[in-house]
């Protein structure tokens, strides 16, 4: 008699602390993008550190940023006390072939009301030259409408970010806005459907403006001369992708552009 009471004690505190325990909850930001976004870290079957680095997307160093300072100042946008960057952006990818490779479908079945999703493309729906990745402006306009109406159906947060910008074109000094109609359209969209939007491109304009033509070019994007990387034996010339430096500014930006969010 004794050993069931003692029985029906333990159910009933079983119970009791299951009412008034919930796991901590976390809300998801996924990122959805191409190369500047991507996490190469995350590439399946790559040895990063032997292959790629020092190459770094700037969704790749976001995760780090967010602490209970930061989580303090998005409390309009995270109502939770910890956030989970889901990186899912890849290299190459353009609005049309992130959908059409199921890509943007494991995002959304897997999202979950509250969480955020930022979109940043342009970069490879511009690419005339590569037909495969090739987007118009106004297709480019479509799938960014797709991507912001089917997370509000999901209860997510849709964020579209302009694209950063390309180490081109300076003069006297000044880095000009290299993705023209790309980067229009990308407002124009974030204005048609009142979806919250982070100017990246003229974020990163300014940056690095500011830092200098000399300084990003050595310091924030993938160049450098033969034999200073291992896995870049003849070196690197290439003003399009970030070295880790480059990433951790731009991540930094693209925080300060959610701060700003109402």
């Amino acid at each position: 008699m004794k050993n069931n009471w003692f029985f029906l004690v333990a159910i009933v505190l079983v119970v009791l602390c299951s009412a008034f325990y919930s796991p901590e909850k976390v809300t998801k930001i996924y990122l959805i993008g191409d190369s500047t976004v991507a996490d190469y870290s995350t590439y399946e079957g790559e040895d990063y550190m032997n292959k790629r680095y020092p190459v770094m997307g700037w969704g790749q160093v976001f995760q780090e940023l967010f602490d209970s300072s930061s989580l303090a100042e998005l409390k309009s946008l995270i109502h939770t006390d910890s956030v989970l960057v889901d990186d899912r952006a890849r290299g190459g990818r353009s609005t049309r072939t992130f959908f059409e490779e199921g890509r943007w479908s494991a995002v959304y079945w897997e999202m979950q009301p509250g969480d955020l999703v930022l979109i940043q493309f342009g970069h490879n729906d511009a690419a005339k030259e590569k037909t495969e990745r090739y987007v118009t402006t106004e297709g480019y306009k479509e799938y960014i409408r797709l991507f912001v109406t089917q997370t509000r159906e999901k209860g997510g947060v849709p964020i579209v970010l302009t694209p950063v910008n390309r180490n081109y074109p300076w003069k006297d000094g000044k880095l000009g806005n290299v993705h023209g109609e790309y980067y229009e359209a990308a407002v124009e969209v974030a204005t048609e459907l009142d979806a919250m939007m982070i100017d990246l491109t003229q974020l990163s304009m300014d940056h690095f403006t500011a830092k200098g033509q000399e300084y990003v070019t050595s310091h924030y994007f993938m160049n450098f001369e033969a034999g200073v990387f291992p896995n870049y034996p003849d070196g690197s010339k290439d003003n399009t992708h970030f070295q880790p430096e480059g990433a951790k500014a731009v991540a930094k930006l693209v925080l300060e552009g959610m701060k700003e969010l109402k």
